[in-house]
């Protein structure tokens, strides 16, 4: 007996239901049972009507008992709920009888194939969107189909459909019974294939058809067609390669057996069947591939370029599946290139869908060697896609880069810029990157040139020494290191190895061949610390959103337990560090900071008071021992923490500590003051100074002892160096700063403590206002000062705490203060040489210890606080600080961005600001006007209509009818200050033309009446490049007023133009469908949102009407030849020549010359 090749359920069930029929089925009657004949009715129905409309009644859920299994029941019974259904109903909203459907379908073929096709063929074109009722009887019926109806005429008439607006797209509909359209589709033919796959698959006329309809309704100009038939041709394709891998199964598992049968070397009935099989079963698998082949080159050669990224996102995503499930058709270049060449499509989720796609294929390890050409050809792409605009792109190309490494395709030359974006600003590329550095050169589970050099690589130690070789390349950057720590400290194990990382600093490593000099040291420490602040919670790199992070209970649980961990490890190791690397400035910041993130309880519940006691007094000696400001504002912090976290008899040590802190620095600054005094040398001073800065920045010190000793210095010692004076006189405000909150929270304020502060207010604003005097301050002009910058910010936040409104009606009235015009003159002048700082020079100082404090932002920021607040009268310093909006960088114009925005909101007189600072900015273009550099000239005047331009762009939507006043004042005074001494400042109207674009027709006219009125009597020709600016002026206001009268007339229908989608007449060329020509753009021009393009051709007309030259309108050339005509008869009666010149042809030499 023949030995039957296995075969799944599904083939086993279809193989005896094809032995129990006769051959000839068409001649019988059918013998399925009652409903067979029911069956039949509504197919010829279905032939009649290719589109029917289907309304939600038609789809009624199946009830329960069909959900019972269908084997017992026979075939009657299998065909019994699909007939209360047609195939289409079935797939718009019964998905789950689709199996039951598919079944009944095929047994109706095999008894009468041509109903049955025409069925299944209405079925594919009602799947086409499309809200016709029906196709014409005499293009689709049970006798004529098979014969006569070709396929490009059917395919003609669909597209016929669609120019009539008769299609919907039942993929984006939001109708229910769509919902699952597009998966049921899916698996409509999916099923569909199966079933067949013992019979009608091969019979060479069902699918065939269907492919050829397939492949044309893909090539056809409407959108929504295309993406239903790409939809089921590449579902084609994958139902195909799942039918071919089981043949291919059995083909194999067939030759196994004719193997065995001829080692017997035995002929006979059974090898004669075994050679059939097999020879049937690959005549099968052979025309499956050419099945396969047809659909791809006749669908997706095309359709993976189309104009929908939708369809071409498919396509590839398709066709890595293709590749990696049947890989002895597909794994060749032929078709591998197409994953190649969509590595640059402009769609981020189609370059996302072909690097998947790749991914997938080189995760299997039997498909290296094919793919290596194509790796050659493409492997620069893929590393270029890791820095895509698109960050999940990006992502996944990392990912692909890993499996490239791992396969030893690519070298560490390539990784440069790959390595590179460690420092990237998305989270989300720094930390694929950080795992891809962790894997090849930390881990080395990437096979690399270095692999097992160094010890074993699951030691911590090894791990951590690779680590610090990355981080030598950014050790003179602290910034880019903690980076580059952020980026790998989630994937690497060794970082939380807090007990390794503390033995290697004290050199108690246990690997003796690593060494370490003192630069990984430093690395070492921050590393440690960065370490300590991830694993508690903090984040180590700032978010770019700046948005404060939330945990979950279990977070937090995990975050308090790493706190706990990290303290009982350094317990006794952490006071033996900070004494090992005290006098190192560059590592105890990261040391001390540490304290900031234990748990400072567990020192008295595991009865170690005695190291922290060390702790804290080695802090202090570091305190006193480093001058930079970070070691002193780490410090600081620590003995604050200290101070308010650690419990009991430890933390009266930590607040005892710190006093005597306080009291030592107080005798080292008196001590200091005496000393310079006395012509000694500053230098303790300014050390001492800065100390008590960085003090007096967190919490009260009390100084009042050293005040008076602090303003003697700065009356009697000219000659003391600027630094040292800043320092007085920050920490002077910071003393009077605390004074008055000190005051301001009293319940009771003495009169004595209410004149030491006026004391002592009035003190330092005389000394401020001093130093005022550029003169006064070392390396002032294009250069800048560091003293100019502290002068500036602290006299900004002393007017603004100090300010009037704050005490007004109220017992401190007294304190309230308000700086006269002449010294807010003053300061603006001196604020104004800062923000003049030449960029190389701004570049130079950038390595200074504070510039964060003394920069051009920060003065800028000082001063815009005042407008804002009402901190001094706004009318003259707003206007100086908006005229500033553009010429100073980035970050300043957001400074002033800002303030434009406060000013808005407090609707203040912004029409008068405004105008002030485009007179300040013009009078600067006078000014330099003045000069011979005619380059400085232009530029002047340039950035004054740049800045009106800013500014009137402020007025956007609906703020231009609030701000219509502001506009027109804007507007009408500018030109009142233009023509004071005319034509001498006319070109200030050339910047006023932004505002006047913002204003409606009926003020224009009225400001184009008042222009041309101040020009009666005056001869303009007399001197033409003064007047160029007032024609200019006049030109574009009478083109605005045309413009909009126009625009009107056509909104009453008066235009003699068209408006909307001009008619054009539509013809389908006499050209086969299933020809290659033609590209995606023309094969788009109808599509399913025929009414959206329409609606967007509208608005692209209109705006090309308002662009178009004026002489092109009928009625705007009109007017404009009245208002032109009017013009030159007030020209007419000063002019002594040029009389003769005709009007009509001055305007319209004008107009063409206003419409270039």
């Amino acid at each position: 007996m023949e030995d039957p090749a296995p075969a799944s359920e599904l083939s086993t069930r279809r193989s005896k239901r094809t032995r129990a029929q006769v051959k000839d089925t068409e001649n019988q009657p059918s013998k399925v049972g009652g409903n067979d004949g029911d069956s039949h009715g509504r197919t010829s129905d279905t032939s009649d009507l290719v589109y029917r409309e289907s309304s939600p009644d038609d789809f009624e859920e199946p009830r329960p008992k069909a959900k019972r299994s269908r084997a017992a029941e026979g075939t009657s019974g299998a065909a019994n709920k699909p007939t209360d259904h047609s195939l289409i109903e079935i797939i718009k909203g019964h998905g789950k009888i689709i199996p039951q459907a598919v079944k009944h379908w095929v047994e109706h073929y095999e008894q009468d194939p041509k109903p049955a096709m025409v069925e299944l063929l209405t079925t594919l074109f009602e799947s086409i969107p499309r809200r016709g009722s029906h196709v014409e009887q005499s293009i689709i019926s049970k006798e004529k189909f098979l014969d006569e109806v070709d396929v490009d005429d059917v395919v003609v008439a669909l597209v016929n459909l669609a120019r009539r607006g008769e299609v919907e797209d039942y993929q984006s509909s939001k109708r229910k019974e769509f919902k699952n359209f597009k998966e049921n589709l899916e698996s409509f033919w999916d099923h569909l294939v199966r079933e067949c796959q013992h019979g009608p698959l091969f019979d060479q006329v069902l699918f065939d058809k269907c492919m050829d309809y397939v492949i044309a309704l893909s090539c056809t100009p409407p959108r929504v067609y295309r993406q239903v038939a790409s939809l089921m041709g590449l579902q084609l394709v994958t139902s195909f390669i799942t039918v071919a891998k089981m043949l291919s199964a059995q083909r194999e598992t067939t030759r196994r057996q004719l193997d065995a049968e001829k080692k017997k070397r035995t002929e006979g009935p059974r090898v004669e069947s075994l050679n059939k099989r097999f020879s049937e079963t690959h005549e099968k698998i052979t025309m499956l591939e050419e099945m396969m082949r047809k659909i791809f080159t006749g669908l997706f050669v095309h359709r993976y370029r189309d104009i929908d990224p939708n369809i071409r996102m498919s396509c590839i995503q398709s066709l890595g599946v293709w590749i990696l499930s049947y890989p002895s058709l597909f794994l060749q270049d032929l078709y591998l290139k197409y994953l190649g060449w969509t590595l640059n499509d402009k769609n981020a989720g189609v370059r996302k869908a072909s690097i998947i796609a790749l991914q997938n294929l080189y995760e299997v390890d039997d498909n290296v060697p094919t793919l290596s050409l194509f790796t050659d050809r493409f492997s620069k792409r893929m590393i270029e896609l890791a820095d895509d605009i698109d960050v999940s792109v990006a992502v996944c190309a990392i990912g692909l880069i890993k499996q490239l490494l791992r396969h030893e395709l690519l070298s560490d030359n390539d990784l440069g810029p790959i390595y590179d974006l460690l420092i990237d600003d998305p989270p989300e590329i720094r930390h694929a990157i950080g795992a891809l550095v962790y894997d090849r050169l930390i881990a080395q589970r990437i096979s690399s040139s270095q692999s097992g050099s160094r010890g074993d690589s699951s030691n911590s130690e090894v791990h951590l020494d690779r680590m610090l070789h990355i981080l030598r390349e950014f050790s003179k950057d602290p910034i880019l290191s903690i980076y580059v720590i952020d980026d790998v400290w989630e994937y690497m194990k060794a970082m939380k190895d807090w007990k390794c990382i503390v033995s290697i600093l004290l050199d108690e490593k246990t690997l003796p061949e690593l060494s370490y000099d003192d630069d990984d040291a430093t690395n070492l420490v921050r590393l440690l610390c960065a370490s300590v602040k991830k694993a508690v919670g903090e984040r180590i790199v700032p978010a770019s959103d700046n948005r404060k992070q939330y945990y979950s209970k279990a977070q937090k649980d995990i975050f308090e337990n790493n706190r706990r961990d990290v303290t009982v490890t350094m317990m006794k190791s952490y006071p033996l560090l900070l004494r090992k690397f005290i006098s190192d400035s560059a590592k105890v910041p990261s040391l001390v900071e540490i304290v900031l993130h234990m748990n400072l309880g567990l020192y008295s519940t595991k009865s170690q008071e005695q190291n922290f006691k060390s702790v804290l007094q080695l802090i202090k000696e570091a305190f006193f021992r480093h001058s930079e400001k970070d070691p002193l504002r780490t410090c600081v912090k620590a003995f604050n923490f200290s101070s308010t976290e650690s419990q009991g008899e430890l933390q009266d040590f930590a607040r005892n500590k710190l006093k005597e802190l306080e009291d030592e620095l107080i005798a080292k600054l008196k001590s200091a003051i005496k000393e310079v005094a006395d012509g000694g040398d500053e230098y303790s001073l300014l050390v001492n100074l800065k100390r008590l800065y960085e003090l007096q920045l967190s919490r009260v010190v009390p100084i009042e002892s050293l005040y008076e000793d602090i303003v003697m210095i700065l009356r009697n010692c000219k000659n003391i160096e600027d630094e040292v004076v800043s320092f007085l006189l920050l920490n002077m405000y910071l003393h009077l700063a605390w004074s008055l909150h000190s005051i301001i929270n009293s319940e009771i304020v003495s009169e004595a403590s209410l004149s030491s502060l006026l004391s002592k207010r009035n003190i330092l604003f005389e000394q401020l206002e001093y130093f005022l005097t550029p003169s006064d301050i070392e390396e002032v002009g294009k250069h800048g000062s560091e003293l100019g910058c502290r002068v500036c910010t602290i006299l900004a936040e002393m007017w603004f705490l100090f300010r009037m409104e704050n005490f007004s009606s109220s017992k401190l009235e007294k304190l309230g203060y308000l700086p006269d015009a002449t010294i807010l003159q003053k300061f603006w002048k001196l604020c104004e040489q800062q923000l003049n700082v030449s960029d190389e020079t701004e570049d130079e100082t950038n390595s200074r210890e504070y510039i964060e404090e003394t920069n051009r932002d920060a003065v800028m920021i000082a001063a815009a606080k005042l407008v804002a607040s009402d901190a001094v009268p706004k009318e003259y310093l707003g206007p100086e600080i908006i005229s500033h909006f553009l010429i100073h960088g980035t970050s300043v114009s957001e400074i002033v961005k800002h303030l434009i925005t406060v000013l808005k909101k407090k609707d203040d007189n912004v029409g008068f600001t405004f105008l002030e600072a485009l007179k300040k900015a013009y009078h600067r273009h006078t000014e330099l006007s003045r000069s011979e550099d005619d380059s400085l000239t232009s530029n002047s005047i340039q950035e004054c209509k740049d800045l009106a331009a800013r500014l009137s762009g402020t007025f956007v939507g609906a703020a231009r009818n609030k701000h219509r006043m502001d506009i027109l004042k804007v507007v009408k005074d500018g030109i009142e200050y233009a023509f004071v001494d005319a034509p001498k400042h006319l070109a200030f109207l050339e910047a006023l033309l932004h505002f006047v674009s913002k204003l409606p027709t009926s003020d224009v006219l009225e400001i184009m009446k008042d222009v041309q009125k101040r020009t009666e009597n005056v001869d303009t020709d007399e001197d033409p490049s003064g007047w160029r600016s007032y024609h200019t002026f006049v030109d574009s206001l009478r083109e605005k007023y045309a413009k909009s009268e126009a625009f009107q007339d056509e909104k009453e229908g008066v235009s003699t133009r068209r408006r909307g989608r001009p008619r054009k007449t539509r013809n389908v060329p006499g050209k086969r469908l299933f020809d290659e020509r033609g590209s995606s753009e023309e094969e788009d021009s109808i599509s399913a949102s025929e009414q959206e393009d329409a609606h967007d051709e509208e608005k692209q007309e209109e705006e090309e009407d308002e662009d178009a030259p004026l002489i092109h309108s009928i009625r705007s050339a009109s007017k404009l030849r009245s208002l032109r005509v009017s013009r030159e008869e007030n020209k007419g009666q000063t002019r002594t020549g040029n009389s003769a010149i005709a009007p009509d042809n001055l305007a319209a030499s004008r107009t063409s010359g206003a419409s270039s």
